[in-house]
């Protein structure tokens, strides 16, 4: 018998109050776990994911090893993209290398659409699989069209995304109706892991912060409030993330999102300061991680007391977890966090 659910991040998510801060941890399943590398031996990421209660282990292992009070599905962002004719390889030290890239108006219309439950059943499958297994809530995922489309235009990662760029502003036709495709993918998608028993989505745009603001606003701000709109509609918290983002955290703000996630360049008092009242989460920089204890403590210490200036709050990294990560460090933060925040919070009550 599982014991009795932990809903503190849903509360937190609601600003709802809690006796101790949730923590989960972006990539918190995988690389710096040996368990994984060890199931990575065997199976590639996309192996994995098509295997459900593989990924479903795969998935828990953090949530067991830590104590974290999340758990994320274990997938990546390039998963619903062969749905829609996108031929697509995640390549080791590389990453996604997409075989098709996107040139043009034609390139956009041959683009299909998601089915989810005929073209990612394994991933519903998990999701149903976890639901009975965790007694923590279950996160589920998108990427955001920016980040998406910027590896279908660019074949594959970018430091500058000039191609991506290039369509938008020479091609704005084809740019827009490749929005609106990926629009309704994620749309589809994440409804469909609510449906099957995600509670929460958070929607990935990690490389947003290449546009100024006021190419976001026109360009990829629109399509955002309908996706945010639409998962609304089914009653989970909505969680939005980038990186280097900073200057469109205001225009995150106003859209319909319960969660706006920082990366580590934003303090969570400026970020208050500068009027987000939403919950907010983030947001150590994972590299601190690799330093001695005291020095995490101190710069977690910091975070947790931004965080708790004001409901609604939730700790995280400022990015994912990498390799070089011990297991044994996170478990320790992990507690802190639990302690340091519960202390703060029976005294402040």
């Amino acid at each position: 018998m599982l014991p009795m659910f932990n809903d503190r991040f849903l509360k937190a998510a609601r600003k709802e109050e809690v006796d101790h801060i949730p923590v989960w941890y972006m990539r918190q399943a995988g690389r710096s776990q040996p368990e994984y590398r060890k199931i990575k031996e065997k199976y590639s990421l996309e192996e994995i994911t098509k295997q459900p209660e593989l990924c479903a282990r795969v998935t828990k292992l953090p949530v067991d090893q830590y104590d974290n009070d999340a758990a994320i599905l274990y997938k990546d962002i390039m998963t619903p993209l062969p749905a829609l004719g996108v031929d697509v390889e995640i390549k080791k030290g590389i990453g996604p290398v997409i075989y098709n890239p996107i040139e043009s108006m034609k390139d956009v219309e041959r683009l299909g659409e998601i089915n989810a439950p005929e073209d990612v059943p394994y991933v519903l499958e998990t999701i149903k699989l976890l639901r009975e297994q965790l007694n923590v809530p279950l996160i589920g995922f998108s990427g955001a069209p920016f980040t998406l489309s910027s590896y279908m235009i660019e074949g594959g990662p970018s430091k500058n995304y000039n191609k991506t760029k290039a369509m938008m502003y020479s091609q704005p036709e084809a740019w827009f109706k490749l929005m609106d495709k990926l629009g309704d993918m994620v749309i589809a998608y994440t409804k469909a892991q609510v449906d099957a028993g995600a509670q929460a989505i958070q929607i990935f745009d990690s490389w947003v912060g290449a546009l100024n603001i006021n190419d976001y606003r026109m360009f990829v701000k629109p399509v955002m409030e309908r996706i945010f709109t639409e998962i609304q509609k089914t009653n989970v918290p909505v969680i939005t993330f980038g990186v280097g983002a900073r200057h469109l955290t205001k225009d995150w703000h106003d859209l319909p999102v319960d969660v706006v996630g920082l990366d580590w360049r934003y303090p969570i008092a400026e970020a208050r300061k500068d009027g987000i009242t939403k919950t907010v989460q983030g947001n150590l920089d994972p590299s601190i991680l690799l330093a001695p204890w005291d020095v995490i403590e101190e710069r977690a210490r910091e975070v947790l007391d931004q965080g708790l200036e004001q409901p609604g709050f939730i700790f995280n990294l400022g990015h994912g977890v990498f390799p070089e990560i011990k297991p044994e460090t996170l478990k320790r933060l992990t507690r802190f966090v639990h302690e340091y925040s519960a202390d703060k919070l029976s005294k402040s009550n």
